[in-house]
């Protein structure tokens, strides 16, 4: 019997011990993990510089309070300032708290400019930012709000790829267009770099904010350090976590300075956000991540493992309809029961995660061995030809 809330549907499996891409299971079975804690575990299990990184820092300061300097959140926030288009950084615990706070940001941009009536968030419909109160109504899904009324006001969706509706949307209460830049929860759909492009013009004319969550899809998950870095794209606001803290909790929020400069003393806190243990493994996160040579890498794997699912949806037309995604966060939509296909998954030791859309969510570490993604490949095939 758990004495847990049964707010979680888990599968009767635990793990012991979890070693680069791989977890042991307590009965000793041993399963590629192609999950990665939902794209958490951006340098997989137990990465060696990661646990160095924590174990030093654990033996010296754990946690004070945010009325002190942190040194070692002020390095990880300096690395995150010369590595992208921002000029400072809020730390948080978390993808949803991030995601709070970037609304935050944009609401007391305008309010600090004379506008406190400029404040509604125009985002997709049945996206995902998270799973507080605020960021459910973000999201527009009506099976994440249902029962969680009243409705928290201040959001306006639109259909994704509907450019119309989302320019109709718009009005002089708009305060900031916010999308995933690649959207994971609702089914790997990846926002081309044209309409990104049209989302920055779209907003610098309409004089609103663009922020792009990149809690998933962030921090080398797309090949680049940010997915919208090939668009050329700057952002007015970006929301982080999952891959930076390689698995310890850790969000964050990357400003331009335009609407840093509003958030001043008393406007925002958090208890344990910036916290050294979690900085110490963020900056680790970072010395590795940022790394070019690192970020190419995960693009030829991507494009190695792309191709060859491609294969299979040619072998498999009738079980494959589509392979998505960009780097390795990438998404293989089928016709068949996905949830059994999960399953077969898992029986033959590939463990990978549902998205909407009936597509079957495949997050590797980003430090993912060839081998191991053939591993993975060979799974599939045969879990194709016994569907």
């Amino acid at each position: 019997m758990s004495f847990l809330a049964n707010n979680y549907n888990r599968k009767k499996i635990s793990f012991k011990k979890g070693i680069g891409s791989y977890l042991i299971a307590k009965n000793g079975k041993k399963y590629l993990d192609f999950c990665s804690g939902i794209a958490v575990n951006s340098l997989g299990h137990a990465n060696p510089r990661l646990v160095k990184a924590l174990n030093k820092q654990a033996k010296k300061v754990w946690h004070v309070s945010n009325a002190f300097i942190i040194p070692e959140g002020e390095e990880l926030a300096k690395k995150l300032v010369k590595k992208t288009f921002a000029d400072s950084v809020i730390f948080q615990n978390s993808g949803t708290e991030a995601t709070e706070v970037a609304i935050k940001v944009a609401r007391r941009y305008f309010y600090s400019i004379g506008k406190p009536k400029k404040n509604r968030i125009l985002c997709v419909k049945n996206s995902f930012h998270g799973r507080t109160i605020a960021a459910i109504f973000a999201s527009g899904s009506k099976k994440m709000t249902e029962g969680f009324g009243p409705k928290v006001s201040g959001f306006d969706h639109f259909t994704f790829g509907d450019h119309e509706s989302l320019k109709k949307k718009i009005t002089k209460n708009t305060a900031a267009i916010m999308v995933e830049t690649i959207m994971g929860e609702g089914g790997i759909k990846v926002i081309p770099d044209w309409c990104l492009k049209d989302l920055r013009k779209l907003c610098n004319k309409k004089k609103i904010l663009l922020i792009l969550d990149e809690v998933q899809c962030g921090i080398g998950r797309s090949g680049d350090f940010f997915a919208f870095e090939n668009s050329k794209v700057k952002p007015d606001i970006v929301p982080i976590a999952k891959g930076i803290g390689g698995g310890f909790p850790m969000g964050a929020v990357l400003m331009n300075k335009k609407v840093s400069k509003v958030m001043v003393p008393g406007t925002h806190g958090s208890t344990f956000g910036g916290n050294p243990l979690a900085m110490s493994v963020g900056n680790e996160v970072m010395n590795i991540v940022s790394n070019k040579k690192f970020l190419n890498n995960v693009k030829n794997l991507s494009k190695y493992f792309l191709k060859n699912l491609n294969n299979l949806k040619e072998k498999y037309p009738n079980i494959i309809k589509q392979i998505r995604g960009k780097g390795l966060l990438i998404g293989i939509q089928i016709y068949k029961d996905q949830n059994l296909f999960i399953k077969k998954l898992m029986e033959n030791k590939l463990l990978t995660i549902k998205a909407a859309e009936n597509v079957i969510r495949i997050l590797p570490p980003l430090n993912v061995k060839k081998k191991e993604i053939e591993i993975a490949l060979k799974i599939i095939d045969k879990v194709c030809s016994t569907f």
